[in-house]
């Protein structure tokens, strides 16, 4: 007699095994052609730091020293950790920044040595590469919807220059002979009073004016990417990499450089301190803004996507990390953590894994989305690199996927068997999903604000604004979605939050909901990504076909018609027809034989 448990148990198996049986199936995220470089540089990102953290626990040297010689090991390091970057599609001038900055934060220095023998991270990455140098005005920032360039932070320098009002010495007066060399550029006039003074002043303007500009092109101001071109462009102009007067800080530690990047931390409002994940060590913004200042003022020209990337790397800060999940070619500073992490002293795989695992389950708003999203990206990064930092990202993932992937199997069969109709499992299963988001977006905002704050989403349609096919099926594309938010015993509803709400807060019309925008929107946010993972539409349909209850086609079709949260773009039917057509076959091959148990 057949055993119903067994029964139960290959049902579960085949529905897993064709959840899982492509990587790509579980997301809609196009992920396949982040492989190439389109999209994102994620990919990239990641092939670089398993590159780096294989050489660099293997014994190479990560120090750029002032050294007599045409080659160092950190010249092989950056060569390795360049091709790495172009295998997986970054062009030469993102892959010399992408190199540069993460070998920097594996402990590199941004420059070493004055005159022969001076060596700086950026140039020698551009070198490397192959690029030429740009400058920073035509340096583009990172998307954040429109984006900009480097070009009002040059541009109000080279102003307050032009008005006399940048150096605190009018070269005028300078008398020939000292003008140029080491009477001016190692001595006081140059070491205490004019380099410092400019990257006093410079960063300050040049950060202001960036901060000015990200506003005037319709972009909420951007601090950290401010304060990077405003050290940039002063670094451009000033000697970049002098010893300053001792009231910056010791000499021969603090050079121009670090007063450029703290003056621009002060006018962007960053802190003082930034403090990495997983390790809590700690770096001075202004040492961080004056070394990066000087790797993109040598770098060459990266494109947008490359200073998006660079974005992402940074949230390897406690300060710049962020909760909410994204859509999965921005996921790259899980990695970059875990990178940091195994540098350290007497770091262990088991350990850095179970503490990044531990770090995103308790602070995203999805767990089983985080990990999962974490789970695709690495094992997508191994088809162009493998390393320890791969290994790390599976190993902190793959236990909570094994049971994201079971929980839903299982609730699948058990509903199924009892005859609820697949849409109907399928509806249960993001309901779920939505309770999760709401749920944990309140607990998070309640703790981070002393106020008991309840929110709950009260609609998700499609369709706000627009009448077409596109915009009528996939709510993404035209989200209507209405909120309802209790903070303390009052309660206040928020509809149409995205098409109708946000335009007003923007232009200034609805003062008293712009303190609420930012308690709501992480969550909605949440919401508007949601098919970065798809499993509550592939596992289900999965086990439709195993159970025999709808040929695979028609269950991916039913299964992504009822995902009202989790199929919000399209790609999601062809995924689910796949994974449930591997579900029926697994099932067929592990049929008892003819007249045998099971």
């Amino acid at each position: 007699m057949a055993d119903p448990r067994a029964s139960r148990d290959k049902a579960i198996l085949a529905a897993v095994a064709g959840a899982t049986a492509n990587i790509d199936w579980l997301t809609n995220d196009r992920i396949e052609a982040l492989t190439g470089g389109h999209g994102m540089l994620n990919l990239p990102v990641i092939a670089i730091v398993d590159v780096l953290a294989r050489e660099i626990l293997g014994g190479a040297e990560v120090e750029v020293k002032f050294a007599n010689a045409k080659h160092q090991p950190v010249d092989d390091l950056l060569a390795k950790a360049i091709r790495a970057a172009r295998d997986a599609g970054a062009d030469a001038a993102n892959a010399a920044l992408l190199s540069a900055v993460l070998l920097y934060l594996a402990g590199a220095q941004a420059q070493v040595g004055i005159p022969a023998g001076n060596r700086k991270l950026g140039a020698t990455a551009r070198m490397i590469a192959g690029v030429d140098r740009c400058g920073v005005a035509a340096i583009p920032t990172g998307k954040m919807n429109n984006k900009i360039s480097g070009f009002p932070a040059v541009l109000a320098i080279n102003q307050a220059m032009l008005a006399g009002t940048l150096s605190p010495i009018d070269g005028r007066k300078v008398p020939p002979g000292i003008a140029a060399g080491p009477l001016f550029g190692h001595s006081t006039l140059g070491e205490d009073i004019v380099f410092p003074a400019m990257a006093q002043r410079g960063a300050h303007i040049g950060t202001q004016a960036m901060l000015d500009a990200f506003a005037g092109a319709g972009i909420l101001p951007h601090p950290f990417s401010a304060a990077l071109f405003g050290a940039a462009a002063i670094l451009e102009i000033i000697h970049p990499d002098a010893d300053v007067a001792e009231q910056y800080g010791p000499y021969g530690k603090v050079t121009s450089a670090f007063v450029a990047g703290s003056s621009a931390a002060a006018a962007a409002g960053l802190p003082p301190e930034l403090h990495f994940r997983l390790t809590g060590s700690a770096i001075a913004t202004g040492k961080l803004l004056g070394d990066l200042g000087l790797i993109l003022k040598d770098i060459g020209g990266p494109t947008v996507i490359g200073m998006m990337a660079l974005n992402e790397v940074v949230q390897v800060f406690e300060e710049f990390h962020r909760m909410t999940d994204p859509p999965l070619g921005h996921l790259c500073a899980d990695a970059v953590a875990a990178f940091h992490a195994l540098l350290q002293e007497n770091a262990r795989t088991g350990d850095v894994a179970a503490r990044l695992a531990g770090e995103r389950a308790a602070r995203s708003l999805d767990p089983d989305t985080t990990l999962l999203s974490m789970n695709t990206v690495a094992r997508k990064a191994t088809q162009i690199r493998r390393g320890p930092v791969t290994d790390t990202l599976v190993l902190a993932s793959e236990p909570h996927r094994v049971d994201a992937l079971y929980r839903r199997a299982a609730f699948a069969y058990e509903q199924l068997s009892a005859g609820t109709a697949l849409a109907e499992v399928v509806r249960r299963l993001d309901e779920e999903r939505q309770r999760t988001i709401e749920q944990r977006a309140s607990a998070h905002l309640s703790r981070s604000t002393g106020q008991e704050i309840r929110m709950r989403i009260t609609r998700i349609a499609a369709a706000a604004r627009r009448d077409s096919k596109m915009a009528r099926k996939w709510f993404v594309f035209d989200p209507s979605i209405d909120v309802e938010i209790v903070i303390d015993g009052t309660r206040q509803a928020l509809n149409g939050f995205v098409h109708e709400l946000a335009p007003r807060m923007a232009r200034g019309e609805a003062p008293e909901l712009s303190a609420i925008a930012p308690i709501v929107a992480p969550m909605v946010g949440e919401v508007l990504v949601a098919a970065n993972s798809i499993v509550n539409v592939t596992v289900p349909a999965a086990m439709a076909a195993a159970l025999g209850l709808h040929a695979p086609a028609e269950a991916a079709e039913i299964a992504e018609a009822a995902a009202y949260l989790s199929a919000g773009i399209p790609g999601g039917k062809a995924r689910a027809e796949g994974a449930a057509t591997i579900a029926l076959r697994a099932m067929a091959a592990t049929a008892p034989p003819p007249g045998g148990g099971e």
